[in-house]
Order: C-alpha cells, then structure tokens, then sequence
C-alpha cells in the first residue's frame, strides 16, 4: 500500500484494475445511472478492496436520464431515482463497511435564488432523506447553486443545524469563490467540525475545470493543515476511456511534498 495514493474511478474491470496496481489507500468508487442495476458487482467491488486493506468510498450517480440530479427536481422520476438510489447505496455502506458522497444538486438550480428561505427548504429536503445524518452519507458542495459555500446562508442555515457530515470539494469552494484563496480556508475553517471527507483538487477557480495539483491557483500550503489526519481523494479529470490514473498518483506525491 503506498501512503497518500488516493484514488477515484470506476467499476469497469480496467479502471478498477488500474486503481488497485497502485496500491492506494482509498479508492472512491464513481457510479452511474446504469450502475444502480449492478449492485452485486459494487459489493464485490468493495469486498475486494477490504481484502486488500483498501478503504472504500462511493461517489452517487450524478445524472439520471443524462441529467444531473437535485434533489428538489419537479420530475417525479428523477426524485424516485435519487432517492431508491440513495437508500441502496446506504445499504451497502452498512452492510459492507462503505461511505458514499452526495450531491444535493449540481449545477444551478433553475430560478431559485440564494436565500435563507430556500436554503432551509433545501434543508428540509436533505432532512427527509433516511441516513441522511448517518456518517454514511458525506453531502458535497457544488460550484454554484444552493449547495455551494458562496451561498452565505448554507453554513449557518443548514450545515451547522442538520449537523450535517461533509465532504469538502475544495476545487468546488474555489470556483464558487472565483478564486479567492482566503474565503476557500475561512470555509474549511468553519466546515472543518462537520467534514469527514475531502476532495482534492487544484483549478484556475472560474470554471470546473479538476486540474491536477500545482496546476491551477489554490494555495496547498494552506489548505494542507484542514485536511491531515482526514480521508481524501485526487480527484482529478482524466482524459481518453479514464482508465490511466496517473495525473491523480503525481497529484500525490505533489501533495506530499507541500510543506
């Protein structure tokens, strides 16, 4: 196993077979829509990084039907997705030693506006969610909308009430600050009693853009200190099929090095 070896990818056979020739000591697994109708396979998936010492994490589909999912979508269908989705990932956390990370949203969310009256309905949504508060369930933030730390109303208004377990995007708080280094840490200050999970990753801060670390204008010096001695990932965009992981193995050893 080699230390600070982080990893994110899928289920397919090449992808997972690669994470695992790194020996990493995570891997967080993405699924899809069409994942959901193979969950014997996430199991094995799991069961096999737990024989291996691997600590294993979930990402929840992030598209249903090539949409991304809110959790407040008016479309029946989508809310039955999210939700039957959510409550078997849930299950398979619990039954096999698992952690998965949300999304409330991720894009904009239409014409709803960034308000404290919004922000507490989006709370009652996230509170009607079974496991919602479990450990199991790690809520991520977006680079807008809602469930984006530039909404000043989400901290104090739905995190810091629900008690709500985090993990920190900390490209996402980048992007929804437009680049801007100090309100990133003031916001992984302030999460930091709620995060239990981090995702790493280094942007330009004006768009999603998941550049490998050193490659981008976050400050890992200051960022490091919030996140030692919490589980993290490099989740770093992959160009051709994805199975080639290695811009998040040199994120890394980036990493390690920041002192």
């Amino acid at each position: 196993m080699q230390k600070g070896v982080r990893l994110k990818g899928g289920i397919d056979d090449k992808s997972f077979a690669n994470r695992l020739s790194h020996e990493p000591e995570i891997v967080e697994l993405f699924l899809m829509e069409k994942d959901m109708e193979r969950t014997p396979l996430i199991r094995e998936r799991i069961r096999e990084m737990r024989r291996k010492g691997i600590k294993a994490y979930m990402h929840h589909p992030s598209k249903y039907k090539g949409a991304y999912l809110d959790i407040r979508s008016e479309q029946p269908e989508m809310v039955r997705f999210y939700r039957e989705s959510t409550a078997e990932l849930l299950r398979i956390c619990e039954e096999e030693g698992a952690k998965c990370v949300i999304h409330a949203h991720y894009i904009g969310m239409g014409d709803v506006p960034i308000d404290r009256e919004s922000t507490i309905k989006l709370k009652e949504a996230i509170q009607s969610i079974p496991g919602y508060d479990s450990g199991l369930l790690l809520w991520e933030d977006s680079t807008e909308g809602l469930f984006c730390y530039s909404n000043p109303y989400l901290i104090d208004d739905l995190i810091i009430p629900l008690n709500l377990p985090i993990n920190v995007d900390v490209s996402h708080t980048f992007i929804g600050f437009r680049g801007d280094n100090d309100k990133l840490c003031e916001v992984l200050e302030r999460t930091a009693p709620y995060a239990r999970y981090y995702h790493l990753v280094d942007s330009m801060g004006q768009r999603h853009d998941s550049l490998p670390l050193g490659e981008g204008l976050i400050d890992w010096e200051r960022v490091k200190p919030f996140v030692e001695g919490k589980d993290f990932i490099f989740e770093i965009n992959l160009t051709g099929d994805h199975v080639d992981c290695t811009p998040m193995v040199e994120s890394a050893a980036f990493y390690a090095a920041v002192r």
